[in-house]
């Protein structure tokens, strides 16, 4: 694999899809504001001659509220994961803080953390487990280093080899060191904000306690189709810039280890899990972007996969096609230490002939 070659396509190719992000947003107010045309004759048509034309400022005041709902909504998503937001996230997504004093693979979690925070040259991040998880998967966030989480499956720990588990905190590292856990925190703000259109509509839409409905239910069927549309456009487009970030942490993994063995071993396990039918948990679609592998299912998965399909990650580590490998991981626990055994002469009585030392 190319590594430096991998590492300069997938920024370009990232800069291409976070100007089609602010594409969409454009694409957005269009929407809304054709919607809500096509609403507005619908409920008026019968009542107000049509020489009258729409309101006065009609689309400006339509714009002006769209970009208001999307903005807003992202300003306070973006606001609500800032100051040690990066642990809460985290900790939405069930991981705990790591116990490396009560468990062997925490412990050494604790020392690969460790010794790729000085291979790095970086600052040595919170570190979580996701104790309820039984998957192979991580995943990175935070706004920077000082404020970075890394946090790892118990079913990663379980599997894993260490070269494998350095391969895999490689790869979270590369996330922090990129500015990818700030773009995907952002990019949840952004998203956030698609979804506030679509939720405006289904305000108006639904019917009051009484299960009466108003006038301005056509306007909020079209804000739900409009916003919609949005997210949709939004998910799809979130996915496309996360599958970039996700070759490039790859390749950067590989430079840190000097091994493709060991994230390789990890995608090709992760791999056989799916097919034996592992269940992965169900998570928030906003942060599906952050795992390492995501578990997006359903007709729309190819689009909404924030990650590459794992056959063409592992063809791009190895430069050709390797197919899935045991979870088995050699017993890497230190030996138990026991009483040294060695013959005696038994004392008056004892016939058994051996002293315990």
């Amino acid at each position: 694999m190319l590594i430096f070659e991998s590492q300069r396509e997938a920024r370009a190719r990232t800069r291409q899809l976070l100007l089609a992000f602010l594409l969409t947003v454009l694409l957005l107010v269009l929407a809304v504001n054709a919607a809500l045309a096509l609403a507005w004759g619908i409920t008026w048509a019968f009542w107000v001659p049509v020489s009258l034309g729409y309101p006065r400022h009609f689309f400006a005041v339509n714009t002006g509220v769209t970009l208001l709902f999307v903005l807003g909504g992202w300003w306070v998503e973006s606001s609500r994961l800032s100051h040690g937001g990066a642990q809460r996230l985290a900790e939405r997504m069930g991981a705990r803080p790591l116990q490396p004093g009560s468990d062997f693979d925490e412990h050494r979690l604790a020392h690969i953390v460790d010794e790729m925070a000085i291979a790095s040259g970086m600052a040595r991040p919170v570190v979580m487990v996701v104790a309820r998880d039984g998957g192979i998967n991580a995943f990175a966030t935070g706004w920077d280093q000082r404020d970075a989480v890394v946090a790892v499956t118990r079913g990663a720990l379980d599997h894993l080899s260490r070269e494998e588990l350095q391969g895999l905190v490689a790869h979270e590292f590369s996330h922090i060191r990129e500015g990818d856990t700030r773009l995907n925190m952002r990019l949840i703000g952004m998203v956030f904000g698609l979804e506030m259109i679509w939720r405006m509509g289904q305000t108006l839409a639904e019917p009051d306690e009484l299960g009466r409905r108003s006038l301005l239910v056509p306007l909020g069927l079209a804000l739900m189709a409009a916003g919609w549309l949005g997210w949709l456009a939004g998910h799809v487009l979130q996915a496309a810039v996360s599958r970039q970030r996700e070759f490039l942490a790859d390749a950067r993994a590989v430079q840190w280890t000097r091994s493709r063995d060991g994230l390789g071993g990890v995608l090709r396990k992760v791999w056989r899990q799916r097919l034996d039918g592992l269940a992965l948990p169900t998570t928030d679609s906003l942060v599906q972007h952050l795992l390492l592998v995501g578990n997006e299912t359903g007709r729309m998965a190819g689009w909404l996969d924030a990650h590459p399909p794992l056959a063409e990650r592992v063809r791009r580590l190895y430069g050709r096609s390797m197919g899935p490998m045991p979870l088995t991981r050699p017993d890497e626990r230190p030996p138990v230490a026991t009483p040294e055994v060695v013959p005696a002469t038994a004392p008056a009585g004892d016939a058994s002939g051996w002293r315990i030392v």
